[in-house]
């Protein structure tokens, strides 16, 4: 008996030193228990969610969005996309563009979006999904560009995509779909992120606004940098950053960042208990996305990481250009922005 029990404090130690080391890790969560938990089973929000629109959708859905917005009909890409899953059961290995079209013409001609999806099931669940993956995606923004004759640069209203590329402009990566394969330190889980391959140093950007929620070590990511959408239903995971320097000089836990704002460096950090080890094997981002639909689910065993290999590839062309300071050895963007859509909330 007495050996049993000291087994079970021995289990009890190592669990609690692992949870421990590892307070911000997309993998591995403290469950809640008791009535907490079943609180937590009683409260109405989403639970699952699988994200599998491919770029070129959301790239024609966005097209239309953007070229109706002079027009008397202005459609919304979300809707858009929500109403194509709801149509299709969520398979989108048939897409064609002509299904997006075909809806935006119906849409013209004076059907509304509620009339199209009255018999559509689930059209309110992608709704609410889409909006929590891509609501901070596209809308008004002014930008910093530079003048013709070259010499300074002026601003400009714009409405469009307003995210940027997690890699800045000119620095070369390479990645392929990655989400949900085997990992295996410390105990085997699914990878919940895409990995961006790229030279030790790359700058790395916030893909959107938001407040630095992480900043520090983790045992499986490394120096890593974890950032909250300004409506909070997007924690970013940008991890694996570069040993000694691995993030922007400045930044610390309730920074405000702004879309396209540098915010590290690439590197091959983690796998280690023990701080600024390089165990990783190759230099890469790790970046992931997870979606919070009610705040009981930002660390818990049910967390929702969604596949973002699609949304890599929709912000390709989407870079943010930096310029590096000699002195502080630091990099920061060359063309300021402004989120005209925040502002108006």
């Amino acid at each position: 008996m007495h050996g049993i029990r000291k087994r079970l404090i021995s289990i009890f130690v190592i669990v609690s030193i692992v949870v421990t080391a590892c307070p911000f890790s997309p993998f591995l969560t403290v469950s809640a228990f008791g009535a907490e938990a079943e609180e937590q089973e009683k409260k109405e929000f989403i639970k699952w969610v699988d994200f599998n629109v491919p770029c070129q959708a959301m790239k024609k859905a966005i097209s239309l969005d953007i070229e109706s917005q002079d027009k008397d009909v202005k459609l919304n890409f979300i809707e858009l996309l929500a109403y194509l899953a709801a149509k299709n059961g969520n398979d989108f290995s048939r897409y064609k563009d002509a299904q997006l079209t075909d809806v935006a013409e119906k849409l013209n001609s004076g059907k509304s979006m509620a009339e199209l999806t009255a018999n559509m099931k689930y059209y309110n669940y992608y709704h609410e999904v889409y909006s929590a993956v891509l609501s901070g995606f596209v809308g008004n923004f002014e930008i910093e560009v530079p003048n013709e004759d070259g010499t300074g640069k002026h601003w400009e209203s714009r409405y469009g995509i307003k995210a940027f590329s997690p890699i800045a402009k000119n620095y070369p990566y390479s990645h392929y779909d990655d989400f949900g394969k085997k990992r295996s330190y410390g105990y085997t889980r699914p990878h919940l992120g895409n990995d961006l391959i790229g030279q030790v140093g790359t700058p790395i950007i916030a893909v959107e606004g938001g407040v630095v929620e992480a900043l520090g070590w983790n045992m499986y990511g490394g120096w890593r940098i974890g950032i909250r959408s300004l409506d909070q239903k997007r924690y970013y995971y940008y991890a694996h950053l570069r040993k000694n320097f691995p993030y922007r000089k400045d930044l610390a836990v309730g920074s405000v960042v702004k879309p396209g704002d540098v915010i590290g460096y690439l590197g091959r950090t983690g796998y280690s208990l023990k701080e600024n080890e390089n165990n990783i094997e190759t230099y890469h981002l790790h970046f992931g996305m997870e979606l919070v639909f009610d705040e009981s689910q930002k660390e818990c065993n049910n967390e929702i990481w969604i596949n973002v290999y699609e949304i890599v590839n929709l912000l390709e062309n989407k870079r943010s250009q930096v310029v590096k300071n000699q002195e502080t050895k630091d990099y920061s963007r060359v063309y300021d922005f402004r989120d005209i859509s925040t502002l108006s909330e």
